[in-house]
């Protein structure tokens, strides 16, 4: 059952925005609610006041600006996964989009509520960090960028302070010699938390050779975390299986696996090397 709150509807961004800063620490935007609406049933969420976000155009769009792909935090993952654009510019993120919950969900679940809630196991974080993406976080007093790398702080907490609202995320539009991809391993094949999850945007010389790599691992440590020590293999060298045997023993190391109900630090640390070699191994067949 849900607890008492008072629920504001907004009709434009700066209403939204102007509630927020009113409402302070005890205020939640809410869009999709997936996320929000079953952690205030089991009581491990209880904002005094909930605002309805869902809707507003300044929070849309999927489009192409300035050099980047840039998509309004309201774009749910059903819209990614339909998405033209993100198919040519985003790989990984509407590779993550398909393997997301269930049809039902996908309608609803935004790309802002999935990044906010800030669980190690969100499945746009991973593909996002492997895109270099940024946060659009807004204020009445303005907005800002962060980097996806610096936004999430610890499980479920993030660099936002009371009456931030992430309003859109953004990556440069990659090279057409870039390829990518997700994958992930969770109990079942829908509905399921991620058990890992991992990301790889690669883009290519003219040589074959790498030339930018970021890998990235869901679900393994207490925040979504790229593996900096196995990009470094890979740049300057092909991607040959003798390297990407090596390189994802040391993309394990960027984890910091634990044990829960979902797994064991062992198995994690085991299928998260599985994942990067058939990842990496995949790439290399889209090349």
């Amino acid at each position: 059952m849900l607890p008492k709150f008072e629920l504001l509807m907004a009709e434009t961004l700066p209403e939204a925005l102007e509630m927020l800063v009113d409402r302070g620490p005890d205020a939640s935007p809410m869009a999709g609610g997936t996320n929000l609406i079953p952690d205030m049933r089991a009581g491990t969420h209880h904002p005094s006041t909930v605002v309805n976000v869902e809707g507003l155009s300044e929070l849309g769009g999927i489009r192409r600006e300035n050099g980047h792909v840039v998509v309004g935090s309201g774009v749910t993952l059903a819209e990614v996964l339909r998405s033209d654009l993100i198919a040519e510019h985003g790989r990984p993120l509407q590779d993550a989009a398909r393997v997301f919950a269930n049809p039902l969900v996908r309608n609803r679940a935004t790309i802002g509520g999935n990044l906010g809630n800030a669980s190690p196991a969100a499945d746009t974080a991973p593909p996002l960090l492997a895109l270099g993406a940024e946060v659009e976080l807004s204020t009445t007093d303005g907005s800002r960028w962060v980097g996806l790398h610096d936004f999430f702080v610890h499980v479920c907490d993030t660099v936002c302070e009371p009456g931030d609202l992430i309003t859109a995320v953004r990556w440069d539009v990659p090279s057409a010699r870039s390829v990518g991809g997700f994958r992930k391993l969770s109990l079942r094949k829908a509905m399921a938390i991620s058990v890992v999850s991992a990301a790889a945007q690669v883009t290519l010389d003219d040589d074959g050779r790498c030339e930018d790599v970021r890998i990235a691992l869901g679900a393994v440590a207490p925040t979504p975390v790229r593996a900096y020590e196995a990009e470094d293999m890979l740049k300057g060298a092909r991607l040959e299986p003798e390297l990407i045997e090596e390189v994802r023993h040391v993309a394990c190391q960027a984890a910091s696996c634990i044990d829960d109900v979902r797994s064991s630090a062992a198995y994690r640390e085991r299928v998260a090397s599985v994942l990067v070699r058939r990842l990496l191994m995949g790439l290399v067949s889209k090349e």
